[in-house]
């Protein structure tokens, strides 16, 4: 079992936000530019939004995953 920190769990995060990253890319908001607003299935600024946050999420796991590899966690 991965231990909060460990090369293993980070690992396993960094592969969930990407799939999640590509299902959110995959649904983007020019998909819904062509319908009327009462048919959208979402918010398009939510989406962006929702985006946003999964690559900063992302970013900060590899900064994680470089410090660990680096020796530099808890520095």
């Amino acid at each position: 079992m991965s231990t909060p920190g460990d090369d293993g769990s980070m690992h396993e995060l960094e592969i969930e936000v990407r799939e999640e990253l590509v299902l959110t890319e995959s649904n983007g908001p020019e998909q819904e530019a062509d319908l009327p607003v009462s048919a959208w299935l979402y918010d398009p600024v939510d989406a962006e939004r929702e985006r946003t946050i999964l690559r900063d999420l992302l970013g900060a796991v590899e900064g994680l995953e470089n410090d660990q590899r680096h020796g530099n966690a808890g520095d």
